[in-house]
């Protein structure tokens, strides 16, 4: 059975991160995650998309920020269980975990920290009766390579940060782009709003709000779209793919079994050090939910930081912490 200090559930960017700030307090850490590979989101659904919101990078495709946190934590030599799912926990007379996965892998650990993302998540799909007869045939739910649709014409829906992010970097990429969504109002920074507006004026791309999808239409390949808009009435849109960005629907899985206070599939947790009510167990990044939460990378960063302060009081009740900066000590000075 595999022993660590501290067991991440989810190797997405915040997950990874933790592992380097547990290593500068040398704690050694063992990620398990469903997917096949590290990044999460990052590397599943857009290792592409460019993120604008990292703190000392204007801009980074996300799967170059997951190349660069596998690079910064190499040092300290985190353990991987990677295409298994987090099944259940036991509580041991010491008071540590063992965690078994879906393949029957057991990981014991002091510490547990759920850093699972969205946990288990699928598409949210319009209500379009023929939706599934086009899906890999034109309807695409996420954009992974932004190449796929160079010189293609594209209809993206939806209003919140990944359909106007998409339509922004797709204005330079495909033949012709068109952004529909059924209300007037943009859920999307005001940022990203302000720039598909520009875009609209200027004619780069088409831009219809107070409208929605409701037909498809191809001989086996994607040809058009049918939009019900609210002035005009019934539009025929020719397209070679239609994508639409409603988000994730998050499903917390086996982890909903553990006894933890969830509240709309996320994990409720103390600020003070991002603990759960269970002791022994924390939960970073957007599976938890606490009063003035926001879902940024950058956010969950800071989570998983002071939960490692917490993770070694509880791992060394008899040591004392002494906090180091790296600009002094290096990464080196603290193996």
């Amino acid at each position: 059975m595999e022993k660590t200090d501290i067991l991440i559930i989810g190797a997405g960017p915040c997950g990874l991160f933790t592992v380097f700030e547990a290593g500068l307090v040398k704690l050694k850490c063992h990620l398990v995650d469903s997917l096949p590979q590290t990044g999460g989101q990052l590397s599943e659904i857009y290792p592409k998309k460019p993120i604008y919101d990292i703190p000392g990078f204007p801009s980074i495709l996300a799967g170059e920020l997951v190349d660069n946190l596998m690079e910064q934590i190499a040092p300290f030599k985190p353990g991987f269980t990677l295409g298994e799912r987090a099944e259940s926990i036991e509580r041991l007379e010491d008071d540590s975990f063992v965690l078994t996965t879906s393949r029957g892998t057991k990981i014991n650990a002091p510490v547990i920290c759920i850093a699972g993302g969205l946990g288990c998540f699928e598409p949210r799909k319009p209500p379009i009766d023929n939706l599934a007869q086009f899906e890999d045939n034109g309807v695409e739910y996420i954009i992974k390579d932004p190449e796929f649709y160079r010189d293609k014409r594209v209809v993206v829906a939806g209003g919140g940060d990944s359909a106007l992010d998409w339509t922004i970097f797709l204005a330079d990429v495909a033949k012709e782009v068109m952004l529909i969504h059924r209300r007037k109002d943009f859920r999307g920074a005001l940022d990203s709003v302000e720039k598909v507006m520009e875009l609209s004026e200027s004619g780069k791309i088409k831009l219809l709000t107070n409208a929605q999808a409701v037909g498809l239409k191809g001989n086996g390949k994607l040809t058009d779209v049918v939009i019900k808009h609210k002035e005009h009435g019934e539009i025929i849109q020719s397209t070679d793919h239609f994508v639409p960005l409603f988000g994730l629907s998050p499903k917390l899985g086996p982890i909903a079994e553990w006894g933890l206070n969830i509240t709309k599939n996320a994990i409720e947790v103390d600020t003070k050090d991002y603990s759960t009510n269970v002791p022994g167990i924390y939960a970073i990044g957007d599976i938890n939910t606490y009063e003035g939460k926001l879902k940024l990378i950058l956010c969950g960063f800071h989570e998983g930081t002071i939960m490692v302060q917490s993770a070694f009081k509880r791992i060394n009740p008899d040591k004392k912490l002494s906090f180091k900066y790296t600009t002094v000590n290096g990464v080196n000075g603290f193996d």
